[in-house]
């Protein structure tokens, strides 16, 4: 049985989503281009790439001559929902307090942080008088 297919993305389609949520509509070649120094993928890598994002309905693409122009379909703030959603879903039982206290459990979170959470908590409330 083959294994399921995933929505999320990989780290490669994550790093191409990027591209095109900063330039927009771009070719592959665009895309090969504009990859950081270090992180450089073969355009053969790219394309197949582009188009697992477009089988999962993240891109969709036109044709401008003989090159295929990509753009984003999904804004870059709904697919971090979706990942975010995903993974409640996968660790934390679709709980987004046991989210938050694993966050909160977090050494590294600093004083401004937490009151940045505090202060979002507060505004999230339903009647805008939550306690924090």
């Amino acid at each position: 049985m083959p294994p399921k297919k995933s929505n999320t993305l990989t780290e490669a389609e994550l790093r191409l989503m990027k591209i095109l949520w900063r330039r927009g509509d771009s070719a592959v070649n665009d895309l090969v281009a504009d990859l950081p120094e270090g992180e450089a993928l073969a355009y053969n890598s790219v394309l197949t790439t582009i188009r697992i994002l477009e089988q999962k309905g993240y891109v969709e693409h036109r044709q401008e001559g003989r090159a295929f122009v990509y753009h984003p379909c999904v804004a870059e703030q709904d697919a971090g929902r979706s990942e975010v959603r995903h993974l409640m879903s996968r660790f934390f039982g679709n709980s987004r307090e046991r989210l938050l206290l694993s966050l909160l459990g977090d050494d590294e979170l600093s004083a401004d942080e937490l009151q940045r959470l505090k202060d979002a908590i507060r505004n999230a409330a339903p009647d805008g008088e939550g306690e924090v």
